[in-house]
């Protein structure tokens, strides 16, 4: 698990990564995001929740549609309390229409293709590619990080049980 940006790759080639790296411990930024009915949400939206707020490039690929489908699974079985929330730069309607043919309830979809400030705020802005990084932030009720996974292989999944540990270990 790497708790860096510092090296991230696709399918073995380096890629250039901006932004700063977010550290466990620290305050989470906070973010403007759109939603899938094109209305702002922002991290105040999600005040007093566990936030599991994962970063995929696009949910119409095969990795971010995997990864975006296990949260879902794996949220079903946690409380209320808690919220998966996931960030690309995919259009809201792609987002919505995704979420509506798998089936996907319990991951809120939320895209940074308005504001296009989320990727430098949490380390996963791919300038070259237009496209946010793999992560995983978890951020606890106090909105601090308890978590921080940067997925060193864009084509690879982030490590699930880390990251629900590190959600139960917030209830």
């Amino acid at each position: 698990m790497a708790k860096s940006n510092d090296t991230i790759t696709m399918k073995g080639n380096p890629l250039k990564v901006e932004g700063r790296c977010i550290e466990e411990g620290s305050p989470a930024p906070s973010f403007t995001l759109t939603g899938a009915d094109m209305a702002e949400v922002t991290s105040a939206t999600f005040a007093g929740k566990v936030v599991v707020l994962t970063s995929i490039p696009s949910i119409d690929t095969p990795v971010c549609a995997a990864e975006t489908k296990r949260f879902n699974q794996e949220a079903s079985s946690l409380s209320g309390d808690v919220v998966v929330v996931a960030v690309s730069r995919d259009l809201p309607f792609a987002l919505k229409r995704w979420c509506g043919a798998e089936g996907v309830a319990r991951v809120i979809p939320l895209s940074d293709f308005k504001h296009r400030s989320f990727g430098k705020d949490f380390g996963v802005e791919l300038p070259d590619l237009g496209l946010l990084a793999r992560a995983v932030f978890v951020i606890d009720k106090s909105g601090k990080v308890k978590h921080v996974e940067y997925v060193t292989e864009v084509a690879n999944e982030p490590n699930y049980a880390e990251a629900i540990q590190a959600v139960r270990s917030c209830l």
